[in-house]
């Protein structure tokens, strides 16, 4: 016999279960199925009940908002469930484990904010206490409205007319503008008098009489050195009919 077979002969087998031991752990079972089948059919039983209950709420068209009595979390589960199914508003209220309880809303006569603040703080909320607290809202707005300090006007000391009037004269705006003439003798030129109004032939025959006589100047010098002294009378001539042409065109 090897090693590892005499160990596995020292060890003691495992306890053998016997015939009262399976059937006490058998009924065990069977109770345990039992109860969690009576368990969920009191679920169901009370999930059917709120169904009715929710149901004829709805068919009522006097009423707007129902209140359920103190129930478990659980309870409130199923509750808060159907309610959501069949299109209603609902909340929770009360302390936990003492007097938590659900109360259901149409969906047009669901609660404001206010209201649910109220039942929240125990209080039971009605038209009363919603003018009661919209009086109190109005009063607080117009005691903000009177605390809030107005702001100062700020007054110049100076008027800018006054200060500046040597600009823009007595009178303001568009009505205060003063129309501006040229100075003729500090230089300024009408725009008018800037535009060349030659047409292009005769831009094109005083250029080249300006090449012309050019040449004939360089071509027949005077005295001294080429470009230099008076030119011959043709030339002066002709000098003088361009520059004619050119004021006459002005």
């Amino acid at each position: 016999m090897d090693l590892l077979g005499s160990i596995l002969g020292t060890m003691q087998k495992p306890p053998t279960m016997g015939d009262e031991e399976r059937k006490k752990a058998k009924a065990q079972r069977a109770l345990h199925e039992k109860q969690q089948e009576k368990e969920k059919k009191k679920l169901q039983d009370f999930r059917e009940k709120i169904q009715k209950r929710i149901h004829d709420f709805i068919k009522d068209g006097a009423l707007q908002k129902f209140k359920f009595e103190t129930m478990d979390k659980g309870w409130r589960a199923i509750v808060h469930e159907v309610a959501d199914v069949a299109g209603l508003t609902s909340f929770s209220f009360g302390i936990e484990e003492e007097d938590r309880y659900v109360m259901i809303w149409k969906k047009e006569f669901a609660p404001t904010d206010d209201e649910i603040n109220a039942l929240k703080a125990g209080k039971e909320w009605n038209l009363e206490m919603a003018k009661e607290l919209e009086k109190q809202r109005e009063l607080e707005r117009l005691s903000a409205e009177e605390n809030v300090p107005t702001q100062k006007k700020i007054i110049p000391n100076s008027n800018y007319k006054d200060k500046y009037k040597h600009l823009i004269g007595d009178e303001a705006a568009k009505k205060g503008a003063k129309q501006t003439t040229a100075n003729r003798s500090y230089g300024f030129v009408p725009s008018e008098n800037k535009r060349d109004h030659r047409t292009i032939e005769e831009v094109l025959a005083e250029t080249r009489a300006k090449k012309k006589l050019k040449t004939e100047t360089q071509a027949n010098p005077v005295g001294g050195s080429q470009g230099e002294g008076p030119v011959s009378g043709s030339s002066v001539n002709q000098t003088s009919e361009i520059g004619k042409t050119v004021s006459d065109n002005k």
